[in-house]
């Protein structure tokens, strides 16, 4: 597999309207992500309601994402975010078996364990299989406050470790920092809807693992900055900062309205969220129309 890189969005759990998974609309989904230009796909991100789902759930998306993105020819990532070290390992070696391309490991955050508690456990992962792993850092959403040096140390002992997703707020400092390092093979991607987009290019992040609503508008502004169109690419982006800005006041907020998004776009069939969910009012939605007919400018489908 090639060095990961670019737009790799994550994947929403479809559902039909009475809540069951809608495999017809996973699958579509996916096609139309791959075929529309994006890097790789993340399965069982936070955007992606992995917490809403049962194990059996997860290993039937699990295996369906792994054979259908290497029909499309498109690199699959698939998160391990169980809490137990054994229950990861388990968890880890299993996605592998099934063809992912890249774990990303979210660190154990209940009851919030020491450091050497924590580094153990991503240490356990990565080193029960070969593939490569991309450690989640998301403080807002786990509480749990980790040093750049302990991810270098990580990368230093495994290195399959060698992908990171920053998502600290601000991440800037955080991602300079790790790219300063002594450990030259590190590539960090950041998360957040994309917010810090421009500038953690800017300061050498590989990619970006936003929702995958908006994915094409992703790519034709990580596509001109990479072309050394940085005005255009900061044009694009501010027209998504405009949605983002206002569907992104909380995690379940977001996932909310990326659904309605893909709905609206015909990708998906039902834009039904399992509670605890966000819930929406008149002026919400009215406001919503406004700034969905401004960006649908930018969809390429």
């Amino acid at each position: 597999m090639k060095t990961l890189g670019g737009i790799c969005p994550i994947i929403a759990t479809p559902f039909t309207k009475t809540g069951e998974l809608d495999l017809d609309s996973l699958k579509n989904l996916l096609r139309v992500l791959a075929e529309g230009g994006c890097d790789a796909l993340t399965l069982f991100g936070i955007a992606g309601e992995y917490y809403k789902l049962s194990d059996a759930e997860q290993d039937i998306m699990a295996r369906i994402t792994a054979d259908e993105c290497h029909a499309l020819g498109v690199p699959s990532i698939m998160s391990v975010t169980k809490h137990s070290t054994a229950c990861a390992v388990e968890t880890a070696k299993k996605l592998e078996a099934l063809g992912a391309d890249c774990l990303m490991l979210l660190p154990p955050f209940f009851l919030k364990p020491s450091g050497e508690e924590l580094y153990n456990h991503m240490l356990a992962v990565c080193r029960s299989v070969k593939i490569p792993v991309m450690i989640q850092y998301a403080p807002e959403q786990t509480g749990v406050a980790i040093a750049p040096s302990v991810f270098e140390r990580l990368s230093n002992e495994a290195p399959n470790a060698m992908y990171y997703k920053i998502e600290c707020k601000p991440a800037g400092k955080y991602i300079s920092t790790m790219l300063a390092g002594e450990n030259k093979s590190l590539r960090i991607f950041v998360g957040n809807a994309g917010y810090q987009l421009i500038e953690a290019l800017d300061r050498g992040a590989s990619g970006v693992m936003p929702g995958c609503s908006m994915f094409d508008v992703y790519i034709k502004a990580y596509n001109a900055y990479m072309s050394g169109d940085r005005a255009e690419a900061m044009r694009i982006h501010t027209a998504l900062l405009e949605i983002l800005n206002h569907i992104r006041q909380n995690v379940e907020m977001i996932i909310f309205y990326e659904k309605r998004i893909l709905k609206r776009r015909g990708i998906i069939e039902s834009d039904f969220c399992r509670t605890p969910s966000f819930a929406s009012d008149e002026y919400f939605d009215r406001l919503f129309d406004e700034y969905y007919e401004r960006i649908s400018g930018y969809f390429t489908v």
